[in-house]
C-alpha cells in the first residue's frame, strides 16, 4: 500500500488532557509559524512506530527522506542496531527533531530503541530496573507533561529455546509494571514491536503457526489479559476491526510479495487515549526493513 492511497478510519472526538494539551502546543506552535487559524481544524498529533532492523540500513534505502514527508510530531524506532558514536551523520538528526537513543549495551549491533521529537521532552528514561532487559537497549521513555511516549522492543522468542524463556519472563515481569502505569494518573502511547500477533486476523496463516513464536497461544492470552482485563488499547484493531495488515514478513520464501505476514509491531494506548484515536496506517512500501512503519494520528 504506497502513501498516496492508504485510507484512514475515524474515531470519536474526546478529551484526554495530556494528548489534548500537545495538540495545542502543536496548533500554536503551527499558528506561529502560519499566521492563520484556518490550520486548526486538521491539527492532530502524529506518532510513527518502526523497527528499522538496523537504522543505518534503513537510512541507505531513503527512511529519513520519507520521515521528512510525513510531519510526525514522534518517532519510536526500534532495532537500531547502532551503538550512539556511530550516528553522528547529520542524516540521522534531522532538522526540526530532538533525538534520544537507547543503544544495547550487551553486544555492539544489536536492539536499540531511540525516540526522535519536535518538541523537547521534559524527561527521558531508559530502564525500568532490570538490567538483563535493560542493558539489550529495549525501552526508552519520553514524557511530555502528563503523556508518556514508550518506545519498546519486546524479544523474540524464534531464535532458540532459552530466548523463548526469556521472553516469557519478560512478560511476567513487565505486567505489573503495565498495571503501575494504568495507575499512576498518566497516559500511554507504548510504540513498539512486541513480537506476538494477537488473533487469527493479525497473521496470514494462523493454523500453522500455532506451536512458532510470536503467536504461541501463551503469547496471545497475554495479550488478550491486557486488552480485555487491564483496558490497555490496542490502536489498529481499535480503529480498524476487521482489518487484515500486516507489519512484519519473513525474508524467506518471497513473504512479502505474497503479503504473508504477521502484524507484531503496535501502538498501545492507556485507556484515557481510546477516544482520541482518529486515523491509522501501515506503510508496506517503500521498504527500508522487513517491518513496515505504523502511524497513529491522534486528536
Amino acid at each position: 500500500m504506497r502513501l498516496a492511497q492508504v485510507k484512514f478510519n475515524k474515531c470519536a472526538h474526546s478529551d484526554g488532557t495530556a494528548l489534548a494539551n500537545f495538540v495545542k502546543n502543536r496548533i500554536s506552535a503551527t499558528l506561529d509559524a502560519a499566521h492563520t487559524s484556518s490550520l486548526t481544524a486538521d491539527i492532530t498529533m502524529k506518532i510513527i512506530s518502526f523497527n528499522a532492523n538496523g537504522i543505518r540500513s534503513a537510512a541507505t534505502k531513503g527512511f529519513y527522506d520519507w520521515l521528512a514527508q510525513q510531519d510526525a510530531d514522534v518517532l519510536c524506532l526500534q532495532e537500531t542496531k547502532a551503538q550512539r558514536d556511530q550516528l553522528d551523520d547529520t542524516q540521522f538528526h534531522p532538522d526540526g527533531y530532538h533525538n534520544f537513543f537507547r543503544d544495547a549495551s550487551t553486544k555492539k549491533g544489536y536492539s536499540g530503541v531511540a525516540i526522535y521529537s519536535k518538541k523537547k521532552p521534559d524527561e527521558i528514561r531508559t530502564g525500568l530496573g532490570w538490567d538483563e532487559f535493560d542493558e539489550e537497549g529495549r525501552y526508552i521513555e519520553a514524557r511530555f507533561g502528563n503523556l508518556s511516549v514508550v518506545s519498546l522492543y519486546l524479544p523474540s522468542g524464534s531464535s532458540k529455546e532459552e530466548r523463548q524463556q526469556f521472553k516469557f519472563k519478560v512478560m511476567d515481569w513487565i505486567t505489573p509494571i503495565y498495571r503501575e502505569w494504568l495507575s499512576n494518573g498518566r497516559d500511554y502511547v507504548i510504540c513498539g514491536d512486541w513480537n506476538i500477533a494477537h488473533t487469527p486476523k493479525d497473521i496470514k496463516n494462523a493454523k500453522s503457526n500455532e506451536k512458532n513464536s510470536g503467536y504461541l497461544p501463551e503469547e496471545r492470552a497475554w495479550l488478550s489479559e491486557l486488552f480485555e482485563q487491564h483496558g490497555w488499547v490496542d490502536s489498529y484493531r481499535h480503529l480498524k476491526p476487521e482489518g487484515q495488515d500486516y507489519t512484519w514478513w519473513s525474508q524467506r520464501g518471497a513473504a512479502r510479495a505474497k503479503n504473508v505476514g504477521w502484524r507484531i509491531d503496535y501502538q498501545v494506548v492507556s485507556p484515557g487515549l481510546k477516544s482520541r484515536l482518529k486515523h491509522c496506517a501501515i506503510f508496506p512500501e517503500p521498504r527500508f526493513s522487513d517491518h513496515a512503519p505504523y502511524l497513529v494520528e491522534y486528536l
